[in-house]
């Protein structure tokens, strides 16, 4: 199994940046298509963002499209997601989560057809 932990959430201001990183053991981080999801409190979980697993197939959700870059190390095995001009909604809890590249189709935007998931990092965005 692959394991995945997240980092770098924070307390910042409107208009700052954060980066997230999201470092994956266990397997090797080139076998799993990868994704970002948020939620909020009260809210169902929204998708973020999502790559490949060679770089390519970036796709965002509209509300940070950009924004938002997501991109992977796989080297490192650590999958980023730079978060630019933030905003008080993008206030939230942002996991990351991964899909084996040989399991056949899926929808990017569905956190349904993600099979392994990060414990989160909290992102909270207030002046």
């Amino acid at each position: 199994q692959v394991q995945l932990v997240e980092t770098g959430g924070g307390l910042v201001q409107p208009g700052d940046s954060l980066k997230l990183s999201c470092a994956a053991s266990g397997r090797a981080l080139s076998a799993y298509n990868m994704a970002w999801f948020r939620q909020a409190p009260g809210k169902e979980r929204e998708f973020v963002a999502h790559i490949f697993w060679s770089g390519g197939g970036t796709a965002y959700a509209d509300s940070v499209k950009g924004r938002f870059t997501i991109s992977r190390d796989n080297a490192k095995n650590t999958v980023y997601l730079q978060m630019n001009s933030l905003k008080p909604e993008d206030t939230a809890v942002y996991y990351c989560a991964a899909k084996s590249r040989y399991s056949g189709p899926y929808t990017w935007h569905s956190d349904y057809d993600y099979d392994f998931w990060g414990q989160g990092t909290q992102v909270v965005v207030s002046s």
